[in-house]
């Protein structure tokens, strides 16, 4: 779409205003506000050309005009300054990432914490894919609690799960040790997509004095290494997004934090994206129903090169773009150095 500079000046006034404001822009307001050197008069026909063009919109007759989603492409796309953090917010997100962190899953949950308190939106991060990792490691450890125990399970991509059950009376100590061994050698090396398709009972019969227990371990085992399949979904400051004046409807609020509370929904989302670099996806760009009125801005992040998950936020159309595309540049860079030092 071309478009004169005047147009240009206009249309990005008008954009820049909405987001700080989140109210109707009129063109007295753009001529007060912003030294374009022309009269509201001429700024009020430019804008009544770029509703023609599709690019802005009139909520009501008497009010002023908001951008469209065609509108915040252009905007986006052609019109966006360059921003960058200062070299204190730079400073501050490699102190976050200095903190002693031993497994992926609390970097990824720092990283989506760092990203909602930089940003004020709803932040989201995508593990790497466990159907492509292999089975590193399986430990049964007694705990002080009487019929208690903790199963630990390690992945090639650096997840540690664990969960603590119940086990019976008559198990000791000694009988979890055995348990550890046999699992660690039958299972020790597998693709997690092989362990899928295995029958996980043929490799227990070692074990058949404890039949009962390593039922129950190969329950835990399954929800442990997610056996369903697909990339972990992390997230934080789902509530941001009622801070926002365009989800005071209680029926647009519903839609979008019912999707958000939904792992698959979110996968579907991501991987909907391209598979490196930075992407955006503005309101009906973005296919799910629920985030009609939304944003979605997505980042990979690598592992000596390689791609292994995505991080982005989402909130209203009526977003700080340089802003979330600077903050999850700089994030994804740090992520991507903390992850190399955890897979060495």
């Amino acid at each position: 779409m071309r478009m004169d500079a005047r147009k240009q000046k206009v249309l990005a006034a008008v954009i820049q205003d909405y987001i700080l404001t989140g109210e109707p822009v009129g063109s007295r307001t753009i001529a007060r506000r912003y030294n374009l050197g022309v009269s509201p008069a001429t700024i009020r026909n430019e804008m009544a050309d770029l509703e023609e063009m599709g690019l802005l919109e009139q909520p009501h007759t008497s009010a002023g005009r908001v951008p469209s989603d065609h509108g915040y492409r252009y905007y986006v796309d052609c019109l966006l300054p360059p921003a960058s953090l200062t070299p204190e917010e730079e400073e501050y997100v490699r102190r976050r990432y200095n903190q002693k962190m031993l497994e992926i899953e609390q970097v990824l949950a720092e990283t989506t914490r760092l990203i909602s308190d930089m940003t004020s939106y709803a932040a989201i991060a995508l593990g790497p894919d466990q159907g492509r990792a292999s089975l590193e490691q399986v430990q049964v450890l007694p705990i002080q609690a009487v019929n208690k125990a903790l199963l630990v399970a390690i992945t090639s991509t650096g997840v540690i799960e664990h969960r603590v059950f119940t086990v019976p009376g008559n198990v000791t100590p000694a009988d979890l040790e055995r348990i550890s061994r046999v699992l660690n050698a039958r299972l020790q090396g597998w693709a997690l997509d092989d362990l899928r398709r295995m029958v996980l009972g043929d490799i227990f019969r070692e074990l058949a004095q404890h039949r009962n227990l390593v039922n129950l371990v190969k329950e835990l085992l399954q929800q442990i290494l997610s056996l369903e399949g697909g990339e972990k979904v992390y997230r934080d400051g789902t509530l941001n997004i009622l801070n926002q004046p365009e989800f005071k409807d209680l029926d647009r609020v519903r839609g979008v934090l019912s999707l958000l509370d939904k792992d698959e929904a979110l996968r579907r989302i991501f991987m909907a994206m391209p598979a490196s670099g930075l992407t955006i996806r503005i309101g009906q760009e973005n296919r799910l129903e629920g985030i009609e009125n939304c944003s979605v801005v997505t980042i990979s992040y690598a592992v000596e090169g390689k791609i292994k998950g995505k991080v982005g936020l989402l909130g209203p159309t009526r977003m700080q773009y340089a802003r979330a595309i600077s903050v999850l540049r700089c994030v994804a860079d740090a992520l991507s150095q903390t992850l190399e030092q955890l897979y060495r």
